[in-house]
């Protein structure tokens, strides 16, 4: 039987056991949130042709999609703290089934923005962030592993949703293959059942404080107050403590979460935008639908290596003290790749593009979450991710149709690569040299506290010397036995002078 100290004391990471188990859940949780808005590009010409709209109108769905998949980052990161994963996530899946299923029947673009972009991209939003957070719970020692392979997901999903899309496109028409695709989302559902929470601790606690008794409540009751007096004072709080007890602002006060929140929100604007444009640029320049559907499924294999290899990599102790610098320099790849696309006139050249994209694009998305945690920890990380999803959320709405409106004015669609490949080269510098300055202000910061800690020491020494020096410099030896008996005498005598 544990002892009463460790009866309430919150369970450690198990690195392993049930949490592979998990981790295949959010390998599937997660490989929806971040595939199915890129897989959908594939039925973007021909919905397009359908409603008569522009380039830019209909790469609006997938932002709109994508932004509210992470600006809902703070309303998934409450209902976490408030019902745990599990239920979110289900319910998350439930909401995915239920805007695809209701896509089928839009009759304008509007309503495709609505059902698609709003509904199933929040219910993607109650995936992504609790598989993140729940990973951050069972592991510790192997977590960038873990995440690695939970990311992994997302290659997994566009290698498999690429060339189903096109095959449901084929045989049964866009509407007919949004139908089919909501009732594949449904499967978040069973993998929200897998994420089992970490509740030992509390169970102990709660059975502790029953084995109490009524009367320890009750003498707790009265010492508190009345109840009434709890309430007003609960009621009297101001909004912004409530909101404060479950997203963490003090954050914005933490250098290197602000230095990754820039250089990310930077980062976006980039991002995902040449995935959403690459199908339609393959066919833009004659290549059939397959051949360009394969181009993604391309990307998404070596992106399914690049992302578990990355995370091994992160996790070896040569780059996990620097991982910050690893990060810096996969967003540097990414854009690289991007300015070198417009020399890719052929096909050929397209699948070396995809290569290098899928191996940059894998890099980053496997180490997005775990610089993070990095920075923060793990006990601030749930508010971390939500601040930061709905702060990304912008720039992710505005990265593709800005995209959309340089294609559409200049009738290319270098001038996208370009524009992708000059942000994202700005914000893998920024975080490059940023964090150079924090790891310096760190160590800094290190080495001052260290000496204020040793002062103290010497200060508490040298006291101790003093008063050890006093004490035997008044301490009574052999030597001064003479002076003591002629004072006690000398003392006798005065107090009998005084008595008479």
């Amino acid at each position: 039987m544990p002892a009463p100290a460790e009866a309430g004391r919150a369970p450690g990471p198990p690195d392993g056991g049930w949490g592979w188990v998990v981790v295949f859940g959010a390998f599937v949780s997660i490989g929806f949130a971040y595939a199915f808005p890129k897989g959908l590009a594939i039925f973007f010409k021909e919905i397009q042709d359908f409603f008569g709209t522009s380039y830019s109108e209909i790469a609006w769905i997938s932002s709109i999609m994508l932004a509210t998949t992470y600006g809902a980052g703070p309303i998934s990161s409450i209902l976490v703290n408030r019902y745990g994963s599990r239920p979110v996530v289900m319910f998350g899946g439930l909401l995915c089934g239920v805007g695809m299923i209701s896509a089928a029947f839009c009759t304008s673009i509007l309503q495709l923005y609505i059902c698609v972009g709003f509904i199933t991209g929040f219910g993607l939003a109650l995936n992504l962030q609790p598989s993140v957070i729940i990973i951050g719970k069972y592991f510790l020692k192997r977590r960038p592993i873990a995440n690695g392979l939970a990311m992994a997901g997302s290659p997994v999903m566009l290698c498999t949703l690429a060339p189903l899309n096109q095959f449901l496109f084929d045989n049964f028409g866009w509407r007919g293959s949004f139908l089919i695709l909501g009732a594949i989302l449904l499967n978040c559902c069973v993998a929200g059942a897998l994420f089992r929470p970490i509740g030992a601790g509390t169970a102990l606690v709660k059975t502790h404080v029953n084995e109490e008794g009524k009367d320890a409540l009750e003498r707790k009751i009265a010492a508190d107050g009345p109840m009434e007096k709890k309430i007003e004072e609960e009621g009297g709080k101001d909004c912004f403590e409530k909101v404060n007890q479950y997203l963490d602002f003090s954050l914005f006060k933490h250098r290197g979460f602000l230095i990754y929140l820039i250089g990310n929100v930077l980062m976006f604007l980039g991002f995902f935008a040449p995935i959403v444009f690459l199908a339609p640029y393959a066919k833009h320049t004659g290549i059939d639908e397959y051949s360009a559907a394969f181009l993604l499924s391309i990307l998404a294999i070596v992106d399914m290596v690049a992302r578990p290899t990355t995370g091994i990599v992160a996790n070896s102790r040569w780059v996990r003290p620097r991982i910050q610098y690893f990060f810096s320099f996969a967003i540097a790849f990414n854009s690289a790749c991007h300015l070198l696309c417009p020399l890719a006139s052929s096909y050929a050249g397209l699948i070396v593009y995809s290569s290098f994209f899928g191996l940059a694009f894998g890099m980053v998305c496997a180490m997005l979450f775990e610089t993070l945690m990095d920075l923060v920890g793990a006990a601030r990380f749930t508010s971390a991710v939500g601040l930061v999803t709905i702060a990304e959320c912008c720039t992710i709405l505005l990265g593709p149709p800005i995209g959309g409106i340089l294609i559409d004015t200049f009738g290319d669609y270098k001038y996208m690569f370009i524009k992708c490949g000059a942000v994202m080269v700005l914000a893998g510098t920024f975080l490059f040299i940023m964090n150079y300055y924090n790891y310096r202000m760190l160590a800094k910061e290190e080495k001052e506290r260290k000496t204020k800690e040793e002062d103290p020491e010497s200060v508490r020494t040298e006291n101790e010397g003093k008063k050890n020096w006093n004490k035997d410099s008044t301490q009574d030896g052999p030597e001064l036995e003479p002076l003591r008996e002629k004072g006690e005498a000398v003392k006798k005598e005065m107090n009998g002078t005084n008595q008479v």
